[in-house]
């Protein structure tokens, strides 16, 4: 039995996902060995990851300030605008450094079965804003699944009558992927996503 100082550390570590009784004990007595500018730091960080994370005032990404690094960037391209489903999306799509446009975070994605209708997510205020800006493309980039097919169709529905070019990122079999382990929705896709070999 821990001292309740290192218990509640514990306690606290598990709950972040995947850490369990033994990862959490494990870092929980790491934390015992560093000093105390480097203990400081960490409760400062995660205290203020709390307190100074905003949600941006056009898009919905994270950000410091009212408005995110993408939105107050006049570099990019405005008359595009890529849908996600969270902002960890944009960061795994700015990484790869292709993309120059601006995004719309859904925060989540339409699952009925599971309560979540168009109305508990960002929906409205991506009509609203397809209504009042003049966006060229749509890009619908939310994960190939039912929610995510069921989402990507019903903004296509909404949306479709406003003249803009509303596209979808191609899904399918990704590299190195062996044919008998491709669950069904993914084969589904490739098939109607192949091209001509050139």
């Amino acid at each position: 039995m821990y001292p309740k100082s290192i218990q509640n550390v514990i306690e606290a570590f598990k709950y972040l996902p995947g850490i369990g009784d033994k990862t959490a004990e494990r870092m929980a007595l790491h934390l015992l060995n560093l000093d105390k500018v480097q203990t400081d730091f960490l409760a400062d960080s995660i205290k203020n990851l709390q307190e100074k994370t905003k949600r941006c005032k056009i898009c919905g990404n994270f950000s410091d300030d009212d408005i995110c690094f993408v939105c107050s960037d006049p570099t990019r391209d405005k008359k595009t605008l890529c849908v996600v489903e969270d902002p960890k999306t944009i960061i795994a799509i700015e990484k790869l450094g292709v993309y120059h446009g601006i995004y719309h975070v859904l925060n989540g994605l339409i699952a009925t079965l599971d309560g979540m209708n168009p109305e508990d997510i960002r929906l409205d205020k991506l009509i609203n804003r397809m209504q009042n800006e003049k966006y060229q493309e749509l890009i619908i980039a939310v994960k190939p699944c039912l929610e995510g097919e069921m989402t990507a169709l019903y903004i296509n529905n909404v949306l479709k009558d406003l003249g803009i070019n509303i596209t979808r990122l191609a899904s399918g079999i990704p590299m190195g992927a062996d044919m008998e382990y491709i669950d069904a929705i993914t084969l589904e896709k490739a098939f109607d996503n192949r091209k001509k070999i050139s």
